[in-house]
């Protein structure tokens, strides 16, 4: 990197005057006219004492499981120059409009935060990322920040070539390219476009440049390049590459079928056959390739099961979506947004705290690939290359659709950034549909993941009256008999594999009595503690989302949208809070509608209690809803 991080930070270190930093780590800076450069056996010496005397790794990058998250990927863009068949379906995907992904200023401002905190490798993705325009100068900034000592890139290498140079001057110092197959003809199959030779000019340039290695990823499918693996691996005879096998992933939209997946096993044993000699290379720490290499050879070869034996325990990997979503668990369908944050004025600290609470979160290992399979994740082109597909609306409207947010008569003095109150001012006053009382918009922190909204229906508003479509055998009676319990009397999760999927809403409310004191101060946004109403609405979209982590019977559901909205009643001095959940799926959201409301709730009385603690909580009930088998609900 540009004068070496390590360097500097080794004479930070070393000398006497110090100032702090977010880790706690002592820093200086060198004094004029002092080698930014210094001899290799004084930086080794250097080196050993930072791994002796180093700082207590970022909290807020640290999991319960003790994982310390080192290395961050940042997707660039939704877009690519190829379609292939594991990464995209065949239709394409529904990309997000140009207004909410992510500013260059605001990834970069996130892998400055990242970086303070212990990131020291950034990955740049995509889609494919080198259709970007500003992709050599956004790695040239990256390239400044002190303490990240590398900087990669995943690309389809049909651009390469000709970027590369000015890449690898701008401080790119780490390359992958994606390759599936060494026959042209195949590959165009594969991909659904040309450009195979212009790959293979971007491998050749980058071994001629003096990458080394130079990491190939080839996804392996049954029936369509397992019988390429040993070409593969021959390549690695006369070039430095490390040739990376991939199991074959599920994704949304990719067709997975366990019987396509080659495993690590059987592809180690066919390399075997033909090389015995084969060498197990130890693996390095966080590692998810289990490298081998033919004695002789001049690269290796390596394989990723990410499916057949996953690498959770020791996974340090972060990943920032070009919407902005950090994604804590490639496999994983939980999402927080750090873009609305962001756009929304959030201090580094508050973001800090978003973060360390999205990685506390992290499981310690993902499904397993059959349950993978069935999970509602994006589409791989989404999350980033070999790269997802979102049926439904972004997660902070674009200016064009505020009209149809069910904004009304909002207060000037809420906590959001100065972009919101412009769009809000610039758009009037817009009448909400379904109640003639002011009420506060929704703002959508979660992402969508199933449910092809209908062009027809407003996406951003759930009335309570939306219909689903009826199952084809009509609806049910009521049950009798309480359906969590078996028949012994004891605690059981219902299964709900044989139910068809259909469209389900629900809708739920709350009332907050807060008393004439609090209730003025909410109303005048004049709370210590910030807006109540804003942060009782983000509570009401987080609490939906976690629904089944907090009722312990309840099914984990992918939903496609939440909204909560709050109404202030002045002749109760009371919040009226009202929950809207949707999903296309076997059981219904009635319970993320009222754990929604039901914490929204809660949370006007922590955010007014120290104003007065003679506050009510009532009247959470369900409002509505719509199907499943047992037919709709609507409360009279």
């Amino acid at each position: 990197m540009a004068a070496r991080p390590v360097s500097r930070m080794l004479w930070r270190v070393l000398r006497t005057s110090t100032r702090s930093c977010s880790s706690g780590a002592p820093m200086t800076d060198p004094s004029p006219g002092e080698s930014s450069q210094p001899a290799p056996k004084e930086l080794s010496r250097r080196r050993q004492f930072l791994r002796e005397h180093a700082a207590p790794f970022s909290a807020f990058l640290t999991d319960s499981f003790g994982r310390q998250h080192s290395y961050l990927r940042i997707s660039l863009t939704e877009k690519c120059n190829l379609r292939c068949q594991y990464c995209m379906p065949e239709e394409g995907v529904p990309l997000t409009p140009k207004a909410d992904l992510l500013t260059t200023e605001e990834v970069l401002a996130l892998a400055r935060l990242f970086v303070k905190e212990g990131v020291d490798k950034i990955r740049l993705t995509g889609g494919e990322p080198l259709i970007r325009p500003d992709v050599v100068d956004i790695v040239a900034k990256l390239h400044q920040l002190e303490g990240l000592r590398t900087i990669g890139v995943t690309t389809n290498g049909v651009n390469l070539a000709r970027l590369l140079p000015q890449l690898q001057k701008a401080g790119l110092s780490a390359i992958n390219i994606s390759l599936d197959t060494l026959v042209p003809a195949k590959f165009e199959f594969i991909v659904r476009r040309r450009g195979f030779h212009k790959v293979m000019e971007g491998i050749h340039k980058a071994i001629e440049l003096g990458y080394n290695p130079v990491k190939v990823n080839c996804v392996v499918m049954r029936g369509l390049n397992e019988d390429e693996l040993l070409d593969f691996v021959a390549l690695t005879e006369g070039l430095p590459l490390d040739v990376r096998f991939i199991e074959y992933m599920p994704f949304d939209g990719n067709k997975w079928n366990f019987k396509k997946m080659v495993s690590y096993k059987e592809m180690l044993d066919t390399v075997q056959q033909q090389w015995p000699e084969l060498e197990k290379l130890p693996e390095e720490e966080s590692s998810t390739a289990k490298a081998f290499k033919i004695p002789g050879f001049r690269g290796r070869i390596s394989f990723i099961t990410s499916m057949s034996e996953h690498f959770c325990g020791t996974c340090n990997r972060l990943r920032i979506t070009a919407d902005g979503n950090l994604k804590v668990c490639l496999f994983g369908n939980s999402e927080v947004s750090l873009r609305d944050h962001l756009r929304m004025g959030a201090s580094e600290e508050e973001l800090l705290r978003i973060i360390g609470a999205a990685v506390g979160r992290k499981k310690r290992q993902h499904a397993g690939m059959f349950n993978i399979s069935q999970m509602k994740n994006r589409p791989m082109i989404l999350i980033e290359l070999p790269s997802m597909h979102r049926d439904s609306p972004p997660a902070i409207p674009s200016i064009s659709s505020w009209d149809s947010l069910c904004v009304q008569n909002l207060r000037p003095g809420v906590g959001f950034s100065n972009q919101m109150l412009t769009l809000w001012k610039g758009c009037g006053v817009p009448q909400a549909p379904f109640l003639a009382q002011p009420w506060l918009g929704s703002v959508f922190l979660q992402r969508h993941y199933n449910s092809l909204l209908d062009s027809a229906t407003n996406p951003k508003c759930l009335s309570s009256g939306s219909q689903a479509s009826a199952t084809p055998s009509g609806p049910l009676p009521p049950s009798d008999k309480l359906t969590h319990v078996d028949t012994e009397g004891r605690a059981s999760m219902v299964d709900v594999g044989g139910k068809p999927d259909t469209e389900r809403v629900a809708v739920a409310s709350a009332v907050v009595l807060l008393g004439p004191v609090a209730f003025q101060l909410v109303q005048q946004n004049q709370l210590k503690k910030g807006d109540a109403l804003v942060v009782a609405q983000l509570a009401g979209v987080q609490a939906a989302k976690l629904t089944s982590q907090l009722i312990p019977l309840c099914h984990n559901v992918a939903l496609s949208h939440v909204q909560v909205q709050l109404e202030l009643d002045s002749t109760r001095h009371a919040v009226m809070i009202r929950a809207s959940c949707r999903a296309r799926g076997p059981t219904g959201v009635e319970m993320e509608a009222l754990t929604s409301a039901a914490v929204a709730a809660l949370t006007m009385y922590d955010m007014c209690k120290a104003v007065s603690r003679d506050i009510v909580l009532e009247e959470i009930k369900l409002i509505s809803k719509t199907g499943g088998q047992r037919g709709d609900f609507h409360r009279t």
